[in-house]
């Protein structure tokens, strides 16, 4: 850390160890010299507490798709603010949001408001459940739907593991939902079929994110999870927490053509506000209609903040940028032009680099690999080494996640890329 041992930013961390377990938020952390605290951020900037200047490709993990403090959202919240934050009632904003949102998405009839991604995926798997009768579900291994006891089982891809095996992830899970996960392989669809001729009577959901992380598709892999969820009366559910309203306006569905029964979003929807919802079938989502409680199958949705204005005038102001002319060719652009810098970054410093992703989401992948499809095939890439390299990042100015996914706000400027790039190149070499 620069500076004496007692700059603000140091007093700041040892007041943190000591209140909150971890001194993180979340799950994102970083070693011991280079831990910061954000003091502020203004467009693709973040500053720390000891006054350094780092470009940002965390954005909150994703959040911020216009940038940091974008002028219409903080205009459109301080009008909000001054209406007031939170009725736990129907509310404007709320409602034209809810218009938008159904407007832009392919297999949108209706949504409901959630807060968070996870309470999103947790509430459509619920859904599913209610919808069908059923209890079993379906999802990937490697993949990642939030922190809810079903999200947690087999997010990773460990050594010595069979790719069906459901393993919990984290202490304190219900013991019992090891028996209602199953688990397949990302882009295989004979084992999805298999796994969907054995037990598809009993599976009330397949769940998926569309990208995978950063693991596209194959070609037929979603049109074949379409055909095999409506030939077994399941329903499909994409997980565009990430995805919605940042590959495409419409989302992965719109971008690959595969309409799910139920998708949900979260972060961009927000602007930076906590707001989340699941969208889809009307008659799916109608099982939450409180209205039908006592006579009717009904399934529970609701929360303090669902819908709030405040996230909901966030989320208006954000969308109504996105949705302007050329939006998406920029934030595609910027993705295709990073991830071939980065690409030829380590080819020039004698490093196998292989940038995966989709538009202004991606990561770099230190592997021989050329082929990578599936968790599975991330046991090639050389983790100490990526490890090292975004640290080497970081410490160059740059805000990353080690090991994980680089976000593009509409913020970032040519310059911010090729920064970027030159920086990652003498990274690169700092680890060959």
């Amino acid at each position: 850390m620069p500076g004496d041992a007692r700059t603000a930013q140091a007093s700041l961390l040892e007041r943190a160890e000591k209140a909150i377990p971890g001194a993180a938020l979340g799950v994102f952390s970083l070693p011991e010299k280079q831990r910061v605290i954000i003091e502020s951020g203004r467009g693709s900037e973040v500053v720390d507490a000891d006054g350094k200047t780092y470009v940002d490709y965390l954005l909150s993990s994703g959040p911020l798709i216009l940038g940091h403090a974008h002028p219409e959202i903080v205009a459109a919240v301080q009008k909000q603010a001054a209406l007031g934050s939170t009725y736990y009632a129907l509310n404007r904003p709320a409602i034209e949001l809810a218009e938008l949102i159904v407007d832009a998405v392919p297999c949108a009839e209706a949504l409901r408001y959630q807060s968070t991604g996870s309470e999103a995926t947790f509430s459509a798997l619920r859904l599913a459940r209610a919808a069908t009768g059923r209890k079993l579900v379906l999802k990937f291994e490697g993949s990642f739907h939030g922190s809810h006891d079903v999200a947690q089982m087999t997010t990773a891809r460990m050594m010595g593991r069979n790719s069906n095996e459901t393993v919990a992830e984290s202490a304190g899970l219900a013991e019992l939902l090891a028996d209602e996960v199953l688990i397949v392989p990302f882009n295989d669809l004979e084992a999805v079929a298999h796994t969907v001729a054995q037990r598809g009577s009993e599976i009330a959901a397949i769940m998926v994110e569309p990208l995978q992380r950063v693991l596209r598709p194959m070609p037929g892999f979603l049109e074949g999870l379409r055909a095999l969820s409506t030939g077994h009366g399941i329903v499909l559910i994409f997980d565009e927490v990430v995805t919605g309203f940042r590959v495409a306006w419409g989302g992965a569905q719109e971008l690959y053509g595969v309409e799910p029964d139920l998708a949900c979003y979260a972060k961009a929807i927000g602007g930076g506000y906590p707001i989340s919802a699941i969208a889809g079938r009307r008659d799916i989502l109608k099982l939450a209609d409180k209205r039908r409680s006592g006579s009717e199958p009904y399934s529970y949705l609701g929360g303090t903040l669902t819908g709030n204005p405040l996230s909901a005038a966030a989320g208006l102001a954000c969308l109504n940028v996105l949705k302007r002319p050329g939006s998406y060719e920029r934030l595609r652009a910027m993705g295709d032009r990073l991830r071939k810098g980065l690409e030829e970054a380590g080819l020039r410093a004698g490093v196998a680099v292989q940038a995966l992703g989709e538009g202004p989401v991606l990561s770099p992948l230190i592997t021989e690999n050329r082929d990578i499809r599936s968790a599975r095939d991330l046991d090639t890439v050389n983790k100490k080494a990526m490890l090292n390299w975004a640290h080497e990042m970081i410490d160059r100015g740059f805000l990353l996640t080690p090991g994980g996914k680089m976000y593009i706000s509409l913020a970032h400027t040519d310059e911010d890329i090729e920064r970027t790039v030159s920086a990652a190149y003498d990274s690169f070499r700092a680890v060959r």
